[in-house]
């Protein structure tokens, strides 16, 4: 399982330019705000939702600063309905816990249950801060980066206009 130390292991091992930045555990974007964790404009807010029926379940990356109702996500992605997947599920499937979730937590998605699903603002945006498994740190890399890594490592990432 990735923590904070393999993801950015990771991120080295293959070569993937990053900047990393230290600080107290944040849990909500309010709280990175306060913190004044660098490039606030680059920030993601990462929703982990699941379907109905439990049989599906979405890792949402989105800016920091957007709006999106589920049901507009549920339309977007043709889903079924969406709520948030249970405190359970998130360290179950992703061994993360609420306030860390990051799509770097998809590396811990042995299973390939979780679909990452990226906004196109991120990739517009060019470059995206996200926590390294941990929320005691941050990382601003090129999402395009971030996407392919997540490929690379066997998991599906698309890429929605949210």
């Amino acid at each position: 399982m990735y923590g904070k130390r393999d993801a950015l292991e990771l991120l080295d091992r293959e070569k993937i330019a990053y900047e990393l930045y230290e600080h107290e555990a944040v849990f909500t974007v309010e709280e990175a705000k306060q913190a004044g964790i660098p490039h606030p404009e680059l920030g993601a807010k990462n929703l982990f939702l699941r379907d109905d029926k439990h049989r599906a379940y979405y890792l949402i990356c989105l800016p920091d600063e957007k709006s999106v109702s589920l049901k507009e996500i549920q339309t977007r992605i043709g889903s079924r309905r969406l709520s948030f997947a249970s405190a359970q599920d998130l360290h179950e499937m992703l061994d993360l816990i609420p306030g860390a979730v990051t799509p770097l937590g998809a590396l811990n998605d042995a299973e390939g249950r979780v679909e990452v699903v990226f906004d196109q603002a991120l990739l517009d945006a060019g470059s995206i801060t996200v926590h390294p498994c941990d929320n005691t740190a941050t990382v601003l890399l090129a999402t395009a980066d971030l996407i392919a890594l997540l490929r690379r490592h066997g998991h599906d990432v698309h890429v929605v206009d949210l």
